[in-house]
């Protein structure tokens, strides 16, 4: 889908901790940098339907298993992928999609490493109902 970039990360297995890749300045989706967050969602829940209109998000789950929905509503396209520990790759969103996610383990923890900080009247948001997909 245009406007969606997924990144293979790299993990280092180390005895005493091991380290999960996330982004680099030099990769490809980045956008600028202007925030960094962590967010959870609870086993079987949904958060979504949010349109950024100015961030890339750049989503990375170190934690648990997360099913992330992307829809262009202008060529009613859906793009879905399942990110985890097992799936350890960075999904890159440009502004203009429309983005829904749904918590698959026990403890779901996304990082998005957003491309502007955060502002309230800079996202479109509408209920789950409005955008029809097969969850």
């Amino acid at each position: 889908m245009d406007g969606v970039i997924l990144t293979p990360l790299k993990q280092i297995h180390n005895p005493k901790g091991d380290i999960f890749h996330a982004m680099k300045k030099s990769d490809s989706g980045y956008d600028g940098f202007g925030e960094a967050y962590f967010s959870t969602v609870k086993q079987g829940d949904i958060k979504g339907w949010k349109k950024h209109t100015v961030m890339t998000l750049n989503l990375v789950v170190p934690a648990g298993e997360i099913e992330f929905v992307a829809y262009n509503d202008k060529t009613e396209e859906f793009f879905s992928v399942k990110l985890s520990h097992d799936n350890y790759q960075r999904l890159t969103v440009k502004p203009g999609l429309w983005m829904a996610f749904r918590g698959l383990g026990e403890y779901n923890m996304l990082l998005n490493l957003a491309s502007i900080e955060h502002d309230p009247d800079e996202a479109l948001s509408t209920d789950l109902g409005m955008i029809k997909y097969e969850w």
